[in-house]
């Protein structure tokens, strides 16, 4: 190559140089480029400030010994040492050391293989990040959020007893009472009160901001709901089919008090004192990011067919205020054959099959009432 040829050559690739070196020193993370053996070839005017070293500290100084050793990291030497044969990366890779004059810092280190098209030699060009003040937030952020889950534990706690002090005194008015309507008042609203116990029970045992799972949910709900309105005195039974489906638990409290609602109503309305084979079915079924929650009964029923108002009354207002807070519709269909009253999020088609409900045995719940049945 004429003299003259190889003169500009070298004149261009130190003006490269330059202006890769200037380009480097606008970065404001500390970078090191390395050569192969991890010795430093350059450093950005951050490293220097931020490590508080000078140009004759660093240049030409294997990694390991600079400072007062805290690079000297066997394990990082063995990931810098693999990089260029094996063209890999370093990505993330935390230390937390103690540096001089510095105190102790968390660095996160990012390193790559630099290609030079006029060179053979290959340098590592290793970036640093200080996260010593992300970490610590990071810290106390977690520390928050556990207290704040001791809290609402306690919280949770306290108001499951508060609800089962609530409860017996209830009871205990109930059976202390002379008037009839005022005792089944009392009777009433214990059971809610109950029903309200169990769903904070089962919530209770959920870790705090967890999704909650319907199934064991409503299945325990209509569990505790059984045994205060059925128990072994009348021959009604409660089941629960509820698809593979979760909530929030403001949204999980919201169907739970849905449920005890119409459960109860169904309990108390659907069959006589002398019904036998009487059943309430609660369904939740589930087609994202719609859904349907059902309960059916095979009581009495009414003959008028579909009606699209429930009967006003408390726990008509309940549920429906209940529907609007989850963005759902109430529909009730009142047959002969039984009620069924479903809250609905969306526009839902059902996958079940329809069923045709079963009458009760005979004896049964007032078909004797309804002309023609």
């Amino acid at each position: 190559m004429p003299v003259l040829a190889r003169s500009k050559l070298l004149e261009n690739s130190v003006d490269g140089r330059g202006l890769a070196q200037a380009i480097v020193d606008t970065v404001r993370d500390p970078l090191l480029v390395l050569d192969k053996d991890l010795r430093v070839v350059s450093a950005n005017r951050s490293f220097y400030l931020t490590f508080k070293m000078s140009h004759q500290d660093v240049q030409n100084r294997p990694l390991y010994l600079l400072g007062e050793g805290e690079w000297n990291i066997p394990e990082l030497r063995l990931l810098l040492k693999n990089i260029a044969p094996r063209q890999a990366v370093i990505e993330a890779y935390e230390v937390e050391r103690e540096f001089a004059g510095l105190g102790r810092r968390v660095m996160l280190l990012n390193a790559r293989k630099i290609f030079y098209l006029e060179s053979a030699h290959d340098t590592i060009l290793l970036a640093i990040e200080d996260i010593t003040g992300r970490r610590a937030i990071e810290r106390e952020v977690n520390d928050f959020l556990h207290q704040k889950d001791i809290l609402l534990r306690e919280m949770r706690h306290r108001v499951a007893n508060s609800l089962q002090i609530i409860a017996s005194i209830l009871l205990i008015k109930a059976r202390a009472v002379r008037s009839e309507e005022t005792r089944l008042h009392l009777q009433d609203a214990h059971k809610r009160v109950m029903s309200v116990a169990a769903m904070q029970t089962h919530l209770h045992a959920a870790e705090p901001g967890a999704m909650i799972e319907l199934g064991p949910y409503l299945t325990r709900l209509c569990e505790t709901l059984a045994n205060s309105m059925i128990g072994n005195r009348r021959p009604v039974s409660l089941t629960v089919h509820v698809e593979d489906a979760t909530a929030s638990s403001s949204q999980a409290v919201s169907i739970g008090l849905i449920v005890t609602e119409l459960v109860i109503n169904a309990l108390k309305h659907a069959f006589p004192d002398d019904c036998t084979g009487g059943t309430v079915t609660v369904t939740y079924q589930l087609a994202e990011p719609n859904w349907r929650l059902s309960v059916s009964d095979n009581g009495i029923g009414r003959p008028e067919g579909t009606l699209d108002k429930l009967v006003p009354g408390l726990g008509t207002t309940i549920v429906e205020a209940l529907a609007r807070q989850l963005d759902a519709h109430v529909e009730a269909l009142m047959t002969p054959l039984g009620t069924t009253v479903s809250v609905t999020k969306g526009i839902f088609v059902s996958r079940l099959a329809a069923s045709t409900p079963v009458r009760p045995d005979p004896g049964s719940c007032g078909a004797r009432d309804l002309p023609g049945v």
